[in-house]
């Protein structure tokens, strides 16, 4: 079995105790394999993020949000509650790591840390979704998009039963 890793980060110094940085670590994306249902703006096409593309957009994503809706069934970027520090792609995933604002949000670090006492396997889990901007697609005719360039502009939790990628996961680090 081949693992290809490719990995950038935002070093943040470590501030013991910081009450506002709470660890988050997840699967944002897998590369390489069509999403389960289309994202928004996919006019109903599912896609495909090409490893190629994934890896060239990696710096786009580092220092980006990480937002949610209250109801976790869609993006609301105007609601960043965290922020991407490390991104890198192991195997088909394409693996987070950051830090979400725990005393501003308390909400939302409690819904991740219950979601996480259920089996990965629950629907009802919170997964990961990714944003993006200047998206290219090999041919707009295709039933499934390929997205051979991005630049991601954030990332949302969302439960995983509204995420375009099912296997996608969010925990507490």
């Amino acid at each position: 079995m081949n693992i290809a890793l490719q990995s950038m980060a935002i070093e943040v110094p470590h501030v013991e105790g910081h009450p506002n940085r709470e660890a988050f670590r997840g699967v944002l994306t897998l590369v390489d394999v069509p999403s389960d249902r289309s994202p928004a703006g996919a006019r109903g096409h599912r896609v495909v993020l090409t490893r190629s593309a994934a890896e060239a957009a990696i710096p786009s994503l580092l220092g980006m949000g990480l937002d949610y809706a209250p109801s976790l069934d869609r993006h609301d970027t105007q609601r960043k509650v965290g922020v991407i520090t490390r991104a890198e792609i192991v195997g088909r995933d394409l693996a987070l790591g950051g830090y979400l604002f725990a005393k501003d949000f308390p909400e939302i670090v409690r819904a991740i840390r219950e979601s996480r006492r259920t089996l990965r396997t629950s629907a009802g889990e919170l997964g990961m979704s990714y944003e993006i901007a200047d998206a290219r697609i090999a041919d707009m005719r295709s039933k499934i998009w390929t997205l051979t360039h991005v630049t991601f502009t954030g990332a949302a939790i969302l439960r995983r039963d509204k995420a375009a990628y099912q296997n996608t996961w969010i925990e507490l680090a």
